[in-house]
C-alpha cells in the first residue's frame, strides 16, 4: 500500500478560507478515489497561510480490474429494442453478446471487461480535478494566467510512493501549467530556500526545520500555552478568545507570543471597547489582572523570530495600537458629552425594516410591551418602560459606530454616567440577551422584560408581514428571537400567557399590510413548538411529547407546558403508561374504522342499562372516578398527580379487552362499548393528544 502526497504552495491565503478549503480538499480528492474504485486507510489534510496539503495513505498501486454485465431484450425482440441494447452498452452487433437462459426466457448479455489502469495515472488526472472544483469563496486571476485560485500558486508537490507524479496544473496564458514536483519551501523569513520531500513525514519534518508548524491544532495549542505561560510571568491571566485564536492560527506559520503595554491613559475607556478595537483591528489578545479586570497589557503573536527578542516588534505593534486607541477615547469622550435620552429622536433617521418603520418607532412599541409585561412578571414597569426608551439609543453614538459589537454594553455605561439607575442600565445591556445558547440569559426582572418586549415585538412583525424563516434561511434571526424567549421564559419561571403579549405587541404596530392578530399568534405558537422541540431535545425530552401536549390547544403558559410534558414523559416511560398508551391506540383505531365503516361518530352518552358486563361496568367508573380525580388536579397543574391518576385505567381497561366484544351482533350493545372506547380517548386526551405519541 502506497502514500500519496499533494501540497499546493501559494502566497498567504485568507485565515478565514483555510480550514474550510482544507477540509474541500480531502472531500473532492477522496470522493474522486473512491469514484475509481481506489480504497484508502487514512486521508488527513493540513492548512497553513501558504498552503494547503494532503496525506492519503493506504493506496493501491494499481485500480482493480473491472467486469460488468448489462441484461438485453429477450431474443426475438424487436429491432428497435434490440439497437437501442446495443447503443447503450456501446456494441456494434449481437455477435459481441452473450445468450442466457434466465429461467424466464433466454436474454442477451453484454459483458464488458475493464482492464485496472496504474493509481499514479488515475491520480495524475485526479489532482487537477480537484484543483479546479475547490469552493473558494473568493479567488483571483494573475499575471497572463487565465485560471482563477485564492493566491498567485507557485508549486505543486504531487508524490505517490515516493515518486513524483506526470502532470501539472494548467494556468493559461503565457504562463503554461505549474508542473507536478517535490520541493516546497519553508518560512518566508527564516527559511526560504527550496527543500525536496519523499513522504510526508520527511515534509512535515523538513517543515518543521524550516520554521513552520504544519498543524493547525498544533499551532493553535502553542499559541495558546505560550501566551498563558508569559501572562503567567507578569502575575496575570490570558482572556479566553477561541474565535481569536483560530484567526491568529491562521495568519502565522511559526508563532512568537509577545507582550506589550497599553498607555493608562486609556485605561478609563470601558474594557469592551479597548478589547474589541485589539482583536478587530490588531488581533492582539487581552489579559486580565488577579482581579479579573482588564490589565493594561495585550498579546500579539508574530510570525518571525527576531535577533532583539522581539523588542522591534512589540514597539511598533504599541504605536500602532496607540493610534488605534486615541480613536477610541476620542469616541468615548465624545459620546459622554450628549445624553442618551437626547438621542432617541435620531433613531428616525435608521430603518428597522421597510414595512415595519425605524427603530424610533419600534422603540415607542418596545416601551408599551415591555411596561405591560413587567407588570405581568411583578417587574418595576416605570423602569422597564425607562429602559426600553433608551435601549437602542447608543446605536447613534460614535463608539457603536466603530464597533456594534459593543451596542447594548455601552448604552449601559452611558446610562450609569448619566445618572439613570442601576436597573435600567443593566436593562440597556441584557436586552439584547441571549444571544445564543452558549450566551448568559438576564434574571433581573426590569432585563427580562424588556428582551422579551424586544424579541416578540421582531417576532411578531416580520410573522405579520409574511416574512418567516424557511428551510435553512433565517435572514432575521428569527429562530434565535424565539429560542430567547423559550430561555428567558423558562429559566425564569414566568408565568406569561404569550398569545396575549402577542396580540399586544400586534396591536402596537401602526403599519399597512399586515395579518390578523390570531394568524400571527397561532403560526407564532407552531413556530415556538418547533423551536421548543429543539430546546427539551437537548434535556433528553422526546418532540412528540410536546406535539402531544401542544395538540390539546389553547396552551401558550410555556412554564407549565413544560411541567406537562415533563409528567408526560415519566407517565409512558413507566409500564402502567406503555401499557395504558397501547390501550388508548388500540381503542382509537377500534373506534376509527367503526366511525369510518358505519359514516357516524361514537361521541355521545354513554348509556349505562347496556353495560351487560362487569369489565364494562367497572370501565365506566373507572373512567368516572379518574376525571373526578384528574381534573382538580390539572387546575392546580399537579400533572403527577394527574398521571397518577390515569394510570388507575390500566387494569380496568386491560380487564375489558380481554373479556369484551366490541363488536357485538346486537347493534346497540355494539354502539355504547364504541362510545366506552371513546370516552377512553376523551378521558385521556384532557392531558395530552395521545395520538401524538410514538409507540
Amino acid at each position: 500500500m502506497t502514500e500519496l502526497l499533494i501540497e499546493f504552495f501559494s502566497e498567504e491565503i485568507p485565515a478565514r478560507m483555510q480550514a474550510r478549503a482544507a477540509d474541500d480538499l480531502k472531500r473532492l480528492v477522496t470522493d474522486k478515489l473512491a469514484a475509481n474504485g481506489l480504497a484508502f486507510t487514512r486521508a488527513e489534510a493540513h492548512s497553513t497561510p501558504r498552503r494547503l496539503a494532503l496525506v492519503v495513505d493506504g493506496l493501491a498501486e494499481r485500480t482493480a480490474d473491472v467486469r460488468e454485465e448489462k441484461k438485453g431484450p429477450r431474443l426475438g425482440s424487436p429491432e428497435q429494442a434490440v439497437a437501442g441494447f446495443l447503443k447503450s452498452a456501446g456494441l456494434d452487433s449481437l455477435d459481441q453478446c452473450e445468450q442466457r437462459d434466465t429461467g424466464k426466457g433466454v436474454f442477451y448479455f453484454a459483458v464488458t471487461e475493464k482492464k485496472g489502469r496504474e493509481t499514479a495515472d488515475v491520480l495524475a488526472e485526479i489532482i487537477p480535478a480537484a484543483m479546479a472544483e475547490l469552493p473558494w469563496p473568493k479567488s483571483m486571476r494573475w499575471g497572463t494566467g487565465t485560471v482563477r485560485w485564492v493566491r498567485p500558486l507557485h508549486s505543486i508537490i504531487a508524490l505517490f510512493g515516493g515518486r513524483v507524479l506526470d502532470g501539472g496544473y494548467e494556468i493559461g496564458g503565457t504562463q503554461g501549467r505549474i508542473a507536478f514536483g517535490n520541493s516546497t519551501r519553508g518560512h518566508r523569513f527564516l527559511a526560504p530556500d527550496a527543500f525536496t520531500v519523499e513522504s510526508f513525514a520527511d515534509y512535515r519534518e523538513k517543515l518543521l526545520a524550516a520554521k513552520v508548524v504544519l498543524d493547525r491544532e498544533e499551532r493553535k495549542a502553542r499559541i495558546k500555552a505560550d501566551a498563558e505561560a508569559l501572562a503567567a510571568s507578569q502575575g496575570l491571566t490570558l482572556s479566553p478568545d477561541d474565535a481569536l485564536l483560530e484567526e491568529v492560527a491562521g495568519l502565522v506559520e511559526w508563532p512568537v507570543v509577545l507582550m506589550g503595554s497599553i498607555d493608562e491613559s486609556f485605561m478609563d475607556v470601558p474594557s469592551e471597547v479597548l478589547i474589541t478595537s485589539m482583536r478587530t483591528h490588531q488581533k492582539y489578545f487581552a489579559v486580565l489582572d488577579a482581579a479579573g479586570r482588564m490589565a493594561p497589557r495585550f498579546i500579539v503573536v508574530a510570525n518571525t523570530e527576531t535577533v532583539d527578542g522581539g523588542k522591534a516588534v512589540v514597539a511598533g505593534n504599541e504605536r500602532v495600537l496607540r493610534a488605534r486607541l486615541s480613536d477610541a477615547k476620542f469616541f468615548w469622550d465624545q459620546d459622554r458629552k450628549t445624553k442618551l435620552e437626547a438621542r432617541v429622536p435620531a433613531l428616525e433617521k435608521i430603518t428597522f425594516h421597510a414595512k415595519l418603520g425605524t427603530v424610533a418607532e419600534k422603540v415607542t412599541r418596545v416601551q408599551l410591551l415591555a411596561a405591560e409585561i413587567a407588570r405581568a412578571i411583578g417587574a418595576d414597569s416605570d423602569a422597564a418602560s425607562r429602559a426600553a426608551l433608551l435601549c437602542k439609543a447608543d446605536l447613534v453614538t460614535e463608539v457603536v459606530g466603530e464597533f456594534p459589537e459593543v451596542q447594548g454594553i455601552m448604552g449601559r455605561y452611558y446610562a450609569l454616567g448619566q445618572g439613570e439607575s442601576a436597573e435600567v442600565a443593566n436593562a440597556i445591556a441584557d436586552h439584547y440577551k441571549p444571544l445564543g445558547p452558549s450566551d448568559s440569559c438576564p434574571t433581573a426582572p426590569v432585563a427580562v422584560a424588556v428582551a422579551l418586549a424586544d424579541k416578540i415585538d421582531t417576532l411578531v412583525g416580520f410573522f405579520a408581514i409574511d416574512e418567516k424563516p424557511t428551510g435553512s434561511k433565517d435572514p432575521y434571526a428569527l429562530r434565535r428571537a424565539a429560542l430567547g424567549v423559550i430561555r428567558l421564559v423558562l429559566e425564569n419561571g414566568l408565568r406569561v400567557k404569550l398569545a396575549e403579549v402577542f396580540a399586544a405587541a400586534h396591536s402596537a404596530y401602526k403599519v399597512s399590510g399586515f395579518a390578523p392578530a390570531g394568524s400571527v399568534g397561532g403560526d407564532l405558537m407552531s413556530f415556538f413548538a418547533d423551536r421548543l422541540k429543539v430546546v427539551l431535545r437537548e434535556q433528553g425530552v422526546r418532540h412528540d411529547l410536546v406535539d402531544a401536549v401542544f395538540a390539546l390547544g389553547g396552551e401558550d403558559d410555556l412554564v407549565r407546558l413544560l411541567a406537562r410534558v415533563k409528567a408526560l414523559q415519566a407517565f409512558v416511560g413507566s409500564e402502567e403508561g406503555a401499557n395504558l398508551l397501547a390501550a388508548y391506540k388500540r381503542a382509537s383505531n377500534i373506534v376509527r374504522i367503526e366511525e369510518k365503516k358505519d359514516g357516524r361518530s361514537y361521541e355521545g352518552q354513554i348509556d349505562i342499562s347496556q353495560l351487560v358486563t362487569a369489565e364494562e361496568q367497572a370501565l365506566y367508573s373507572s373512567l368516572g372516578e379518574v376525571d373526578d380525580i384528574a381534573e382538580p388536579y390539572i387546575a392546580k397543574e399537579d400533572f403527577a398527580g394527574t398521571m397518577a391518576a390515569l394510570a388507575k385505567l390500566r387494569g380496568p381497561v386491560d380487564a375489558f379487552f380481554d373479556k369484551v366484544t366490541v363488536n357485538a351482533e346486537d347493534k346497540e350493545l355494539r354502539a355504547n362499548r364504541l362510545r366506552l372506547l371513546t370516552q377512553i380517548r376523551r378521558t385521556l386526551n384532557a392531558v395530552a393528544e395521545f395520538s401524538k405519541i410514538e409507540g
